[in-house]
């Protein structure tokens, strides 16, 4: 599976870490990184990505309403909320603003399966259409 993914998030060392593991699936590439959310809005309009790993916690405005923003542009590229926060409040509000799962960096192993998981539910809403 083929998979261009845009990550977002403030921090360089989090972006290597992402995007050495996203580099490590066959098909997979980084197409692009921001640090914060207005970036990452611009640069989702620009890169058209098929996935998007975005952080919560950035200066400016925070992931909930980055994710918002690129879901009001295009509601069909899942995005996932890779974050260190953890809460049952979070995760409704990332619900809220159209995010498809969020996971901690804790627990980044299951990263690769959730990005699959939102990858096929991407490829059966498009067949739907």
């Amino acid at each position: 599976m083929n998979l261009r993914i845009l990550i977002i998030d403030d921090s360089v060392t989090m972006r290597r870490i992402t995007a050495a593991i996203v580099s490590s699936q066959p098909g997979w590439t980084v197409c692009g990184e921001a640090e914060d959310g207005l970036s990452g809005i611009q640069k989702f309009q620009e890169l058209k990505p098929d996935l998007v790993l975005l952080d919560f916690g950035m200066p400016g405005i925070n992931g909930i309403e980055t994710a918002s923003r690129m879901s009001t542009v295009n509601p069909r590229v899942p995005i996932i909320l890779f974050t260190v926060w953890d809460s049952e409040r979070l995760a409704g509000a990332a619900a809220k603003a159209g995010i498809y799962a969020l996971v901690s960096k804790s627990e980044a192993w299951t990263l690769i399966a959730t990005i699959e998981s939102a990858s096929v539910s991407k490829s059966r809403r498009g067949s739907q259409r």
